[in-house]
């Protein structure tokens, strides 16, 4: 397996100078209305990410992943919201109404002061849209 590792860019299981600063996505479960309330109420001060995920579905989990690599400790600028879709279609229905915003899945809302700044669905999801906020 060294020889593997040495070919990846990881010899002794050390991660990669470049994936240092990476770190994992700190969801948290966006399961209620109550919790919607408090996202577009908190939207006034600090930016809002809700990530609506199908877990049945392959392109969604790829996009989920993708996001979830690209992720870095320097977005920690935003709240990150995860909606799993299957559980939860009520607030996904909610969401598409009180934020005039087409359901789709994936899908990536960015809220700021109560309304939609960016929204991005499939391949057009990702942290460069975090990154404008920075």
């Amino acid at each position: 397996m060294g020889f593997f590792n040495k070919f990846l860019g990881s010899d002794s299981g050390e991660k990669n100078n470049r994936d240092t600063d990476k770190k994992d996505v700190p969801w948290i479960p966006l399961t209620d209305h109550e919790t919607l309330k408090t996202i577009k109420v908190d939207s006034n001060a600090r930016l809002q990410a809700i990530f609506k995920h199908s877990t049945r579905c392959g392109i969604s989990r790829m996009v989920l992943k993708n996001f979830e690599g690209s992720y870095s400790s320097e977005f920690n600028i935003a709240d990150m919201y995860f909606l799993d879709l299957l559980n939860h279609r009520d607030l996904s229905a909610k969401i598409a109404s009180e934020f005039d915003v087409m359901h789709e899945s994936p899908q990536l809302i960015l809220l700021k002061n109560g309304s939609v700044v960016h929204h991005a669905s499939h391949s057009e999801i990702g942290t460069d849209a975090l990154a404008k906020y920075l």
